[in-house]
């Protein structure tokens, strides 16, 4: 072990002739300790809402989308085909969809309809795990059956088994002018999937009676694909649009998402630098101890300088004694964030049960459970910017200290 080392890791035990500089060590630990924490801690929170909402949308959504010009495309099992060529499609499935009006009573919603294969659209979409009431499965040609989302449902006041009159947006010309189609359905289910989008506005019937009421023949809007890895989608979506047929476009869900998962990544952002700055402000108080702790030593460091300790020495010793400070605030903020992190999901509701207050009530926010992704990345972020702004404020009283003028310091001893 070098002196230097041996030094400073004592000057860090001694017990001090100033008490402002052992008061004024701790606070900076502790709030070293505190932003780890709290940096660790949100990071893990933002990431695992992050990854809840990818998950929810992506439940009823698809990876990738092949849309047919003016939404009319002729041949879906070719275009599926020409899909399953690529390793990383697991499936895919055709699918109808157009903006229509739902009219139950004396109300009425506008409604994003789809046709879909309930056997086919369950290999890309998770529904059945959304269901509250029914299932897709009871979608079948010609029966004119209807699965609602749960909010939608609800505002128009409508349970399984009732009818509900589905507008269409093609019109009969007659006559006495445009004459809206409208067909009657019967609610088969409802579903919730956590998203507003579907909720609140999605309507599923079977891709045969969606062709029929939407005059589209035997063409399809489009083909649905799910992928073995959900990041790839953008790759999969270039590398199929070439092999697709003219004018048919690929689309993947980051695009139909960007500025809501913009969004998230941004305040993830924001949020790293605002609890940063609470690290910083411990590391400036490593600045002022280590200012006065040099002032408390100035014989000390006379003493080492007349036995021949260079200056550079010095600028080790008092960098030990400031880093000792950040590293011990640093280790225990990251072993507490990390513990939180891991045990949110027990930490909340013990809080919850204890306070006697639900924090995060289902009927109110769109995830109830407070999520949770611990990633090493974040780990490793923040514990390099916590040590790099320690060891950033023991450069100048480190230099201060090497700055000491024996003689001047022994003068009056």
């Amino acid at each position: 072990m070098r002196y230097e080392l041996m030094v400073g890791l004592r000057y860090t035990r001694a017990r001090r002739r100033n008490r402002f500089v052992g008061v004024n060590s701790a606070v900076s630990m502790i709030g070293i300790a505190l932003g780890v924490w709290a940096l660790i801690v949100i990071l893990s929170v933002m990431n695992g809402l992050q990854q809840e909402i990818r998950t929810r949308i992506l439940g009823v959504a698809s990876h990738v989308q092949v849309v047919g010009p003016g939404g009319r495309l002729a041949d879906w099992r070719a275009v599926a085909q020409v899909a399953a060529s690529e390793p990383r499609v697991l499936a895919a499935a055709p699918f109808v969809e157009s903006q229509s009006m739902l009219s139950a009573g004396r109300a009425v919603r506008p409604a994003m309809v789809r046709g879909i294969l309930p056997q086919e659209e369950a290999r890309v979409a998770d529904f059945s795990r959304h269901m509250r009431s029914g299932g897709i499965d009871a979608l079948r040609p010609g029966a004119f059956r209807v699965v609602l989302g749960a909010d939608l449902a609800r505002s128009l006041g409508l349970l399984p088994g009732d009818k509900v009159a589905l507008i269409a947006p093609q019109g009969v010309v007659t006559p006495a002018g445009v004459i809206p189609r409208l067909k009657q359905f019967t609610v088969a289910g409802t579903f919730a999937a956590g998203t507003q989008e579907a909720d609140t506005r999605l309507a599923l019937v079977h891709l045969a009676d969606a062709q029929a009421l939407f005059r589209m023949g035997e063409n399809v809007s489009g083909v649905r694909l799910k992928l073995d890895d959900l990041f790839a989608a953008r790759d999969v979506a270039r590398d199929l649009q070439p092999k697709l047929p003219a004018q048919a476009t690929a689309t993947d869900w980051t695009r139909s998402n960007t500025a809501f998962f913009h969004a998230i990544e941004l305040e993830k952002r924001v949020m790293f630098i605002i609890l940063a700055l609470i690290v910083l402000v411990a590391a400036i108080n490593i600045v002022s101890t280590l200012v006065v702790a040099v002032s408390d030593r100035q014989s000390d460091i006379a003493i080492l300088r007349t036995v021949g300790a260079a200056p550079s020495s010095v600028v080790r010793i008092f960098m030990v004694q400031g880093m000792a400070i950040g590293v011990i605030g640093t280790a225990v903020g990251l072993a507490a964030g990390v513990a939180t992190a891991l045990n949110i999901d027990v930490i909340v509701p013990a809080i919850e049960n204890a306070l006697r207050f639900k924090i995060f009530a289902a009927d109110v926010f769109l995830i109830p459970n407070l999520p949770s992704e611990l990633q090493p990345g974040d780990v490793v972020s923040v514990t390099l910017m916590a040590l790099v702004l320690s060891f950033l404020a023991t450069i100048y009283p480190s230099w201060r200290a090497s700055k000491v003028n024996p003689a001047e310091a022994l003068r009056y001893e």
